[in-house]
């Protein structure tokens, strides 16, 4: 009778439909935001920007990670933060909190690979100032199952590409929580772009010995070309690049805008996307945004205060600003699309 109420039971599960994103609502966006009322929370959004579902944070959230399938999302504390919560986007239940190890924080960003099985979170080993990947199996309830290089320091966001290949921004700075967020290696610092898979580092690129000082920190892809943006470290005002392109196998293209703009995003680029030939950079220090071509020619600047979200959504780029803006990009300017009581956090990331 044990066996046979066994089995039934695992019929009767596998016969209940799987849930799907279009059961929380079929969510364009998730982007985490500080509330009126002074609390945080993940949201997510339609095409339009408009709420789908908040779900409270019990800190500062940065970016999330959006399972390719299942409604869930992995929700990221700001660096150097040590949780991640993994949650039920349908009911808004926390379903796991991931656990930084001990010695390690999180650097704010992940993503899944192997069909949405494996979680990959970018980890600072304080000891060591390495840049780690761990990685998570979700079917053993985000058991940690082990780690991977990162191919250099400060490894901070992480891109999957086709083939569970990984774009890596190893940033190139070292920092220690007890130290705040204080750069600690500033005259040594080597940011790279890494491509990594399980069995380690299959390509580097890195920058001029007269630009080690831009940290590469953000990235996108159309599918061929990674885009990623920087920060740079050294003096201001400096009119150094903010924007990098590359195809694997060439050089790094480097994108600039012309002096006067370049000059306002004060070294400080915040998010990258790209969509429909176009590769946008934000700054909300600057309160701009530019755009280029996949050529890496400039195409327009837009002027938006504390603007820093960005990504490609279902009909082209949308950013979004502190001033809880939600604005639809194009070449000739920032349309709004909507707005809400809440200053929207550095990220917006696509679902799907």
């Amino acid at each position: 009778m044990q066996r046979r109420h066994f089995l039934g039971a695992l019929v009767a599960s596998a016969a209940m439909p799987r849930r799907v994103w279009a059961d929380a609502g079929n969510p364009a966006f998730l982007a985490a935001a500080k509330e009126s009322g002074g609390g945080f929370a993940l949201f997510g959004l339609d095409a339009g920007g408009r709420d789908l579902f908040r779900i409270p944070l019990p800190a500062r959230g940065h970016a999330a990670a959006a399972h390719p399938e299942a409604p869930e999302a992995v929700a990221f504390a700001r660096r150097p933060g040590t949780y991640a919560l993994v949650i039920d986007c349908v009911t808004g239940t926390v379903l796991h909190q991931l656990q930084a190890p001990e010695g390690r924080h999180f650097y704010g960003h992940g993503t899944f690979i192997e069909g949405g099985t494996l979680l990959c979170t970018t980890e600072n080993d304080i000891a060591t100032g390495q840049g780690r990947i761990g990685l998570w199996a979700r079917d053993a309830g985000y058991r940690r199952i082990g780690e991977i290089a990162s191919g250099g320091i400060g490894p901070h966001d992480i891109l999957r590409l086709t083939g569970d290949v990984l774009a890596v921004a190893n940033g190139g700075i070292r920092t220690d929580p007890d130290q705040g967020r204080d750069k600690l290696n500033l005259a040594t610092m080597q940011p790279n772009l890494s491509y990594v898979t399980r069995d380690g580092v299959q390509e580097q690129v890195a920058l001029e010995p007269e630009l080690r000082l831009c940290s590469i920190r953000h990235l996108a892809t159309d599918g061929e070309t990674v885009a990623f943006a920087m920060q740079w470290q050294g003096d201001l005002p400096d009119p150094a690049p903010l924007l990098g392109l590359h195809r694997r196998g060439h050089p790094p293209v480097l994108a600039t805008a012309p002096l006067a703009e370049q000059m306002t995003l004060q070294g400080y680029a915040g998010s990258v996307a790209m969509a429909d030939g176009l590769v946008a950079i934000t700054s909300p220090r600057g309160g701009r945004l530019h755009l280029f071509d996949t050529q890496a020619g400039f195409v327009a600047s837009h002027r938006r205060a504390d603007l820093c979200g960005v990504a490609s959504g279902p009909g082209g780029l949308v950013a979004t600003d502190g001033l809880g803006g939600v604005w639809r990009v194009g070449s000739d300017g920032l349309t709004p699309q909507h707005r809400a009581a809440r200053a929207w956090d550095n990220h917006l990331v696509r679902i799907g």
